[in-house]
């Protein structure tokens, strides 16, 4: 999985985002997928999290979702 592409790695990371997250916004007014967009290449730049996949990164980022 580490040679996935960034482009690849963030449309993936959005995608699942979005199917899992069952919203489109989130209670700020901020749509999930323009957060998406802007965390995923943080997640690609670094090896070990790329390594895990674009999904389990994403899976991750929403356990943190609503914590304040």
């Amino acid at each position: 999985m580490a040679d996935i592409t960034k482009e690849a790695f963030v449309e993936r990371f959005v995608g699942h985002c979005l199917a899992q997250c069952g919203f489109t916004h989130f209670y700020d007014g901020e749509p999930v997928e323009a957060y998406a967009r802007m965390v995923a290449p943080s997640y690609w730049a670094d090896a070990h999290y790329r390594a895990d996949g674009p999904e389990a990164c994403a899976e991750s980022d929403m356990d943190y979702w609503g914590e304040d």
